[in-house]
């Protein structure tokens, strides 16, 4: 993989001359795709992504929206303190030292920033992953068998040894494909940190999230599978 960058008044992008072979600013927006095979849906937690198919791959494409009071006045606009900082250029470079250590995570495409002054918009390409549901949409639907609940906790294993915290390790965010792999998205905000108490806190903030999405469709989260998980972190075999 190598790293171009793209430069121009308005933008500054970022992507992988092995993942695509040129991309324009125009193509992070909605409009650019109309008329072309596209679909529109959610694949992680937050927030709507338009899935499109490009130079035979598929990618989605993901517009960086802010939470809680302050996205009620700033939507899509970030403070600027830095190219680097940019949350989509964060989220780019992470995703590719986590292929680079062999982890599933989606592969980054490309990513832009536009800034205007002291703030900044957002936006990010992955390649999709094929044929993947939740790990909240399986649960709820009380799919989610004790050898999901253990390859979920040995995928989570995987990123906590090379250091790898997720910002928001939800149940949205675990993603199981046809084959029973897992998957995490969603790595806005990550970071690469020494051990530490982060990562029984990552565990804790995803019980939390399967339990609080149980609670709302009144589905209960079974002590023997998140045994099986905790077992699957800890590099237990036996179920």
């Amino acid at each position: 993989m190598a790293k171009q960058i793209i430069e121009s008044e308005i933008s500054v992008i970022v992507y992988d001359d092995s993942k695509v072979s040129q991309i324009k600013a125009p193509m992070f927006d909605a409009v650019y795709w109309r008329g072309r095979a596209t679909s529109s849906g959610q694949q992680g937690g937050r927030g709507s992504v338009l899935f499109v198919r490009h130079e035979e791959r598929d990618w989605a494409i993901r517009h960086y929206y802010r939470g809680g009071m302050i996205g009620k006045l700033l939507t899509d606009q970030f403070f600027w303190t830095g190219q680097d900082d940019t949350r989509s250029f964060r989220e780019w470079h992470l995703l590719q030292a986590l292929q680079r250590d062999g982890l599933p995570a989606p592969a980054p495409v490309a990513a832009r920033y536009q800034r205007s002054g002291l703030l900044y918009t957002a936006d990010l390409i992955t390649e999709k992953l094929p044929d993947v549901e939740s790990l909240a949409s399986r649960f709820l639907e009380q799919r989610v068998n004790t050898d999901n609940w253990h390859a979920t906790g040995a995928c989570i294993a995987e990123f906590h040894a090379r250091g790898f915290c997720h910002a928001d390790l939800n149940a949205w965010n675990i993603q199981l494909d046809q084959s029973g792999k897992t998957w995490v998205l969603d790595w806005d905000r990550g970071r690469r940190l020494q051990p530490g108490k982060w990562q029984q806190a990552n565990l804790e903030r995803l019980q939390r999230s399967v339990a609080k999405i149980g609670a709302q469709h009144n589905v209960q989260l079974d002590a023997a599978g998140w045994e099986a998980l905790l077992a699957g972190y800890a590099g237990q075999s036996d179920l």
